[in-house]
Parts: C-alpha cells; structure tokens; sequence
C-alpha cells in the first residue's frame, strides 16, 4: 500500500511514518510533500491508496488540497491528521469528503483504527 504523507513539518512527517510501523503498517510505501501544492503533484505522480494530511499549511492548505481533489474527481481515502479539535474543522473537512480527522497528540491505534475504517469502506 502507498500512503501520501502532507505536513510541512518534516518532524511530524516522520512521527506520522513511524506511528503508522508503530500502528502495524509495517510494509507501506511512504510518499511526502511537503505542503498541499506539492501533495497535488504527487498524488497525480504517485497514486497514493492514501493520503495523511495536515490542516494547516502555508501556500495550499490541506483543506484546499482535499477540495481540489474531489473537485478533479479523485476520490483517494484522505485522512487528516491535524490540531484542529474544532467541531466546525471536523465537519468542514467531513463535507469536503474527508474519510476521517484525527487530531493531534495521536496514538499509533488511533491512527490504526482511522486507517481500517477508511480501507474497509473503500473494500465495500
């Protein structure tokens, strides 16, 4: 499985790599960007089964990211990893077609659950 990493902190890229081995993804392909624009470029290059974003990014924010996929219709599972704990953020990002929001601090079974549950709605 490839997974899409979006964060502009290279530091937390790599803590959400290393809870996603932690979390039993073991065999993963990761691919990173560092911001929405560059998460753009690399879903059309790399055709993620999925895409772990952050919210807010300088340039091409990661609610933006998300909306111009659904808009070009591409319909890839996006999660958001993300310190937004606002209801109106969770909703906003679930109507913009968001698979889920987790939010920051995470444990790996958090975001192991968050990954079964978009997998398994894909597989239905």
């Amino acid at each position: 499985m490839r997974v899409l990493v979006v964060d502009d902190s290279r530091v937390m890229r790599q803590i959400v790599v290393r809870a996603l081995r932690q979390a039993g993804f073991g065999s993963l392909e990761v691919v990173e960007a560092g911001d929405g624009g560059a998460g753009l470029e690399k879903v059309g290059e790399e055709s993620p089964d999925l895409v772990l974003c952050d919210w807010n990014m300088p340039g091409t924010s990661g609610i933006e990211m998300l909306q111009q996929l659904r808009a070009g219709g591409d319909r890839t599972p996006f999660g958001f990893i993300t310190s937004e704990a606002a209801s109106e953020v969770h909703d906003r990002a679930s109507a913009a077609g968001a698979t889920f929001v987790v939010t920051k601090p995470f444990t790996p079974e958090v975001l192991h659950d968050a990954i079964e549950s978009a997998l398994a709605g894909v597989a239905s």
